[in-house]
């Protein structure tokens, strides 16, 4: 058996404080799946939360978090490799892996694994596909093999283009070493939350994490020699208070604007878990309001039923 547990949801649904809880009663350890707590000293904007990872006095071990520098371009290539890595890792010890978090990507790039991901754009080639009406460059998909589109969704134009730049990167480089994705027994947990108390957590976490320091955390990155373009390049809080600094929006605004942006975020989460439902994972629900208690008798039942897991 080689069991994956995934806890995915939303933005402030407390999916972490549940996977840390579930780790600590089943000899776990988190991978985390989010595209900005790779970044060190990116603390409050992107909501570590660290002191989560201690329960009960105990420290549970964690992966894929402070691992690159502010600024570095840290790619979902990477982030593949780096998460076989931990997961073999984990595995190696006999602990269960559980990968957690909230960027769709990353979570269904690990989940089912993506070969061609090492593969660069070809610039030269996308620039004379992109001149091909749709007609045409339907032509040209047809002439890519089978297992690449087995592989790819390609019912849109960007798709299209990427699974022709693929075939002509293999025919040119035939000793290609795809990255070897291991093979995974996967229970997938999914943490619900009422659109209106999301709203209000979201909220609520936001006047906190200013309070923090979230601010002066932009400022000190600010001050390393990032630009505030790389800001805008992070998203989010590090978009609005890196604007909010250069004085083209007050507080209020920069407050109101990242609330919305933040609303919006944990919309677009949602409507890409399930995306991913409708391509066949299965996400088994539970709600953010029930007690911790039932949280992880429901994770129990989950992992004995799909996973055949009876760890204790």
């Amino acid at each position: 058996m080689n069991p994956l547990l995934v806890i995915l949801g939303p933005t402030a649904s407390g999916k972490t404080n549940l996977a840390c809880q579930v780790a600590l009663k089943y000899s776990g350890e988190i991978i985390s799946a989010d595209s900005r707590q790779v970044y060190r000293r990116m603390d409050i904007g992107t909501g570590k939360d660290i002191e989560e990872y201690t329960t009960e006095g105990i420290k549970i071990p964690y992966h894929l978090i402070d691992i690159v520098e502010p600024g570095t371009k840290y790619h979902i290539g990477q982030f593949q490799l780096d998460f076989i890595e931990a997961y073999h890792h984990i595995r190696q010890k006999q602990h269960l892996p559980i990968l957690c978090g909230g960027s769709g990507l990353y979570l269904e790039t690990a989940i089912e694994g993506q070969s061609f991901l090492g593969i660069k754009k070809n610039k030269a080639l996308r620039d004379e596909l992109e001149k091909l009406n749709d007609k045409e460059l339907l032509k040209e998909v047809k002439k890519v093999d089978a297992d690449i589109l087995d592989m790819l969704t390609v019912q849109t134009r960007d798709r299209k283009i990427r699974a022709i730049e693929i075939q002509e990167y293999l025919r040119q480089h035939p000793d290609h070493n795809p990255a070897k994705v291991p093979q995974m027994d996967v229970c997938i947990i999914g943490v619900d939350i009422e659109r209106e108390a999301r709203r209000n957590k979201i909220t609520t976490r936001l006047r906190k994490r200013l309070k923090e320091g979230m601010v002066e955390e932009v400022e000190n990155l600010l001050n390393e020699g990032l630009s505030h373009e790389v800001m805008e390049y992070y998203g989010l809080e590090y978009k609005w208070i890196s604007l909010y600094l250069q004085g083209e929006v007050d507080y209020t605004q920069m407050f109101e604007k990242l609330e919305i942006a933040i609303h919006q975020f944990a919309k677009r989460q949602m409507t890409w878990f399930r995306g991913m439902e409708r391509k066949g994972n299965s996400i088994h629900w539970l709600d953010y309001s029930q007690p911790m208690e039932e949280k992880i008798n429901f994770v129990q039942e989950k992992m004995r039923s799909i996973l055949n897991f009876n760890h204790s």
